[in-house]
């Protein structure tokens, strides 16, 4: 039997708050996770149809997404990209139109994986700054799980890396620095 190949995709912008918390959580999932070899995690950030081709070759893609529904703040959501399409507004993330737009584009071409979208109500995406708010930082955890356990049942598997970081006890932890070093929105 031939193990479906899962794309785990954070997609978001980091220097706006809660709109890049999908790319913080893949990153915590690679510093922290060994995969399954079809399990394939990537920081999609605002690539948009960029991210066609590893689209493509994904059977099933689970995105992580910052998902404006209208529901409190640091609500955990899952959707299908069924769902996405019909809820999508300008008010929403462009990610989403993005996204949207990119699996018609795989439609097109008769390639379109299934698609899950796991996400959190955002707080706060408006002003510059690299911080996660309160209430999404403290559900990043129900998310992260929520993410595993899609993982799962599309046909991965994962386990905790020999020496991964110790687990978070702050939700402010899964904030990553930049490449030089800095960490939040100091």
């Amino acid at each position: 039997m031939v193990s479906q190949k899962i794309l785990v995709l954070g997609v978001g912008n980091v220097l706006l708050k809660d709109e890049g918390l999908g790319v913080h959580l893949v990153r915590r999932l690679e510093a922290v996770y060994d995969f399954s070899e079809n399990v394939h995690v990537m920081d999609g950030g605002t690539l948009g149809l960029r991210l066609l081709d590893p689209i493509l070759e994904a059977d099933h893609v689970i995105v992580i997404d910052a998902v404006h529904r209208g529901a409190a703040p640091g609500t955990v959501q899952r959707m299908s990209a069924d769902d996405l399409s019909k809820r999508v507004t300008f008010k929403n993330s462009i990610h989403q139109l993005d996204l949207v737009e990119t699996l018609a584009y795989a439609e097109v071409l008769g390639r379109r994986p299934s698609c899950v979208i796991v996400g959190m109500e955002p707080l706060d995406i408006e002003p510059w700054g690299t911080s996660l708010t309160p209430p999404v930082a403290a559900n990043m955890k129900v998310l992260e799980a929520l993410v595993l356990e899609e993982i799962q049942k599309a046909g991965g598997s994962w386990r905790l890396k020999a020496k991964a970081p110790q687990p978070f006890k702050e939700a402010t932890d899964y904030v990553f620095g930049d490449s030089c070093g800095n960490h939040g929105d100091s």
